[in-house]
């Protein structure tokens, strides 16, 4: 049976992912490190590259959001929603540097969260073992992009590779965890179509 009450909680932590401003329990990774002068195409190369980190942690708290909602082990939910704490904490992290560097974030953002949501709740209702897989290779996927913009990111932006860097280990802890609590490997054509839907996402974030 629907549970209304559920419902209407779930729907507020949306509008709060996207509307509100986040905060961050952990003190921002970048604090007490001094911002540099950046050209004008490296400015613009970091924004991008952040609002697309951004992009992903909005997906991120939609994928867990939707996988605690259907997970079956009350373990699991537990473990799910500590997680998504720390997704919270890299959404406060992105959008401030963002900000910062002078840019807006991704206009489709309600989108990439609306999808990323039914998607995390496919996820759990295909039982946790599956769950934790999708979230195990959603982690690792995340944790190759946030390699590959340590590289691309210029090298004096230090305070956006704080960022980035500390991302990094969260979502390795993450992928862990899953792999800790049973999950499954997920099949070939699986990761595949994971890894073009987030390319599509990626290079749109870039832009928009």
């Amino acid at each position: 049976m629907l549970n209304l009450d559920r419902v209407i909680v779930e729907f507020d932590k949306g509008l709060r992912s996207l509307f509100s401003q986040a905060h961050s329990v952990r003190p921002h990774p970048d604090a007490g490190i001094a911002d540099v002068e950046l050209g004008e195409s490296e400015k613009k190369a970091a924004v991008a590259l952040m609002r697309v980190n951004h992009c992903g942690e909005i997906c991120a708290q939609a994928l867990y959001q939707g996988q605690a909602w259907t997970a079956r082990d009350p373990q699991i939910q537990h473990k799910l929603k500590d997680a998504a704490q720390e997704e919270t904490e890299h959404l406060a992290w992105t959008a401030h540097r963002v900000h910062e560097l002078g840019g807006h974030l991704s206009l489709l953002n309600p989108l990439w969260y609306t999808s990323s949501l039914a998607i995390g709740a496919l996820a759990g209702l295909l039982g946790d073992k599956w769950n934790l897989g999708f979230l195990a290779e959603t982690e690792r996927q995340v944790g190759g992009h946030l390699q590959s913009h340590l590289n691309k990111l210029p090298e004096q932006d230090v305070k956006s590779r704080a960022i980035v860097q500390q991302m990094y280990l969260d979502e390795t802890q993450h992928a862990q965890m899953a792999v800790d609590l049973g999950a499954a490997e997920l099949p070939p054509p699986v990761k595949l179509a994971m890894t073009l839907s987030s390319k599509v996402m990626t290079n749109t974030a870039y832009w928009v």
